[in-house]
């Protein structure tokens, strides 16, 4: 797919005994062949973890303007909602950092960096567009956390949800400092009443521990965009709920 080329309440989300697997994408990532398009390919994994039962799709290609991300965005709508069929609940596709484009395509959710815009404000557009009914009265905010403070002010914010890492070591969070641990993630876990997903470096192997700790999911890129076999992944991922 080419682009234009410009330089909670407890009723919007899954109950806590329901594992939430949230796939986020990164094509830079993805082993691309020069002749291949990265977006397309980005586009089908998200149709491919939608058929699996990935419960969220984070929709992270930072790089993008602001137009490409509203033409990515609107296609990977329209593709996860014809896959969506095939698996038990519809994907949720949530946007990384662009509430702009979240409202303006209606997506399902916001995701907000710590440096990225306050909750507090994120929450007054968010209600203001609920009321003029120009996005879903079940869209989700949610916040990246890398520390008990952040994640505790977040959840005192109003933030639907958390992503609390890095637990483990991984590439994609060397920015955010060492592993977490998940001595921390239990001590963020039970200090907030909203979901926490567990992410940085989670693998079918380790994923078991996070739950433990008390996460209510895990979020990650390689394991669920480098699956061979995602349905598998997700099926196996589910028999430790």
């Amino acid at each position: 797919m080419s682009l234009p080329n410009n330089s909670a309440p407890e009723s919007r989300l899954p109950s806590r005994k329901k594992l939430i697997l949230c796939y986020v994408t990164d094509r830079r990532s993805l082993q691309v062949p020069a002749q291949e398009d990265s977006l397309e390919l980005i586009l089908e994994k998200m149709e491919l973890a939608a058929a699996a039962g990935i419960d969220w799709i984070q929709l992270r290609e930072k790089d993008l303007s602001g137009m490409q991300s509203i033409v990515l965005t609107r296609e990977a709508l329209r593709r996860v909602s014809n896959r969506s069929h095939q698996a038990p609940a519809p994907a949720r596709i949530i946007i990384n950092d662009r509430l702009d484009v979240a409202i303006a395509e209606r997506a399902g959710g916001i995701h907000l960096g710590e440096n990225s815009l306050n909750v507090q404000d994120a929450k007054r557009l968010v209600a203001a567009s609920q009321s003029a009914q120009t996005i879903p009265s079940d869209f989700l905010l949610g916040v990246s956390c890398h520390s008990l403070e952040a994640a505790q002010s977040a959840a005192a914010a109003g933030a639907d949800y958390i992503f609390f890492g890095p637990v483990f070591a991984t590439p994609s969070k060397v920015e955010y400092g060492p592993p977490q641990g998940l001595a921390r993630l239990a001590e963020v876990c039970s200090s907030v009443k909203i979901p926490v997903l567990a992410i940085g470096g989670i693998t079918a192997e380790n994923a078991p521990a996070g739950l433990s700790a008390g996460a209510s999911g895990i979020a990650a890129i390689r394991l669920f965009q480098d699956s061979p076999d995602l349905a598998a992944t997700v099926n196996t991922l589910r028999q430790h709920v």
